[in-house]
């Protein structure tokens, strides 16, 4: 009986070792050890990475026409999708996200002006950042969190860059929706906690701009910067918002430098640098813990 026994160990081990075992989104999947599996497998990850990439350089395509628009104090439904230099009214062909600005080599057909490379450079961002957000969380709640967070940003990176405003509609609209979503889905007390942890990266904020007018005599940054660390606060929470300042700081940086020697440019928009780095971290799913840890070693 030992040995009956001892086989069938044996036997359960084998056909263990004969089975691979992949994360899915829905749970852990057996799947038996064969090639036509595997390229099955592949073979439909790589349909939803290209599924949600395109989803994401769509988006992308109205994220900048939100930024635009909101900034100029536009209606955003009304007038459609026309060329700023002629007006004409484009043919959803020549709104394919990409694709478009490539086969048109970033000029309008009709007047042939220049279109905004921003533009094709925001489409491909979001695009990646999409794709990289579904491989951080799979298809869960911290995916959809994940993607209004990053709309939302890339809409007040656009804003910031073009036009030195923080569009106060995109983080009210953008904080509530996830607040109401958090609710929803985990409670009273989860959301309270998030909301204080926003509250506080913008007290935070808040002393970093009283200390910085005193030093440079002058307002060192704007409102929106302030308001913009509530809503990183919320998501990424108040003490990775901590690194989120000195990780900004220190991609803006070499920017600064740059815009100050070479083009003598003393107006230098912080709140794109705190949102990429929000974005960072957020996407790495770092938590502050393991920040310590790579602080101490």
């Amino acid at each position: 009986s030992s040995r009956r026994r001892d086989t069938k160990f044996a036997l359960v081990l084998l056909a263990r070792r004969c089975v691979f075992f992949f994360q899915a989104e829905d749970g852990i999947r057996d799947l038996v050890c064969s090639r036509g599996h595997v390229d099955m497998y592949i073979s439909q990850n790589i349909y939803i990475y290209i599924m949600i990439f395109i989803l994401g350089s769509s988006i992308g395509s109205f994220l900048n026409v939100t930024a635009m628009r909101l900034s100029n104090n536009q209606s955003l439904l009304w007038p459609s999708s026309h060329c700023d230099n002629c007006n004409h009214k484009l043919r959803w062909y020549e709104m394919i996200p990409i694709l478009s600005y490539i086969i048109q080599r970033g000029k309008c057909n009709c007047c042939k002006s220049r279109i905004p490379i921003s533009a094709f450079i925001i489409e491909l961002v979001t695009g990646i950042l999409y794709m990289v957000s579904y491989h951080s969380f799979g298809f869960s709640y911290d995916l959809v969190i994940s993607l209004i967070f990053i709309s939302s940003l890339i809409v007040l990176i656009v804003s910031d860059i073009e036009y030195m405003i923080i569009l106060d509609e995109i983080i009210a609209v953008s904080s509530i929706a996830i607040i109401i979503l958090d609710l929803i889905f985990f409670g009273l007390s989860y959301t309270a906690d998030k909301i204080v942890n926003g509250i506080l990266a913008f007290l935070l904020m808040y002393m970093v701009k009283l200390i910085g007018d005193k030093i440079f005599k002058r307002e060192s940054m704007g409102g929106g910067d302030i308001k913009l660390m509530f809503f990183c606060g919320l998501v990424i929470g108040f003490y990775l918002s901590i690194c989120n300042i000195f990780l900004a700081t220190f991609i803006a940086f070499p920017v600064a430098l740059y815009m100050l020697f070479r083009r003598k440019d003393n107006l230098i928009p912080f709140g794109p640098f705190l949102a990429m780095a929000a974005i960072l971290i957020h996407i790495s799913k770092i938590d502050i813990n393991t920040v310590i840890d790579l602080l101490i070693k």
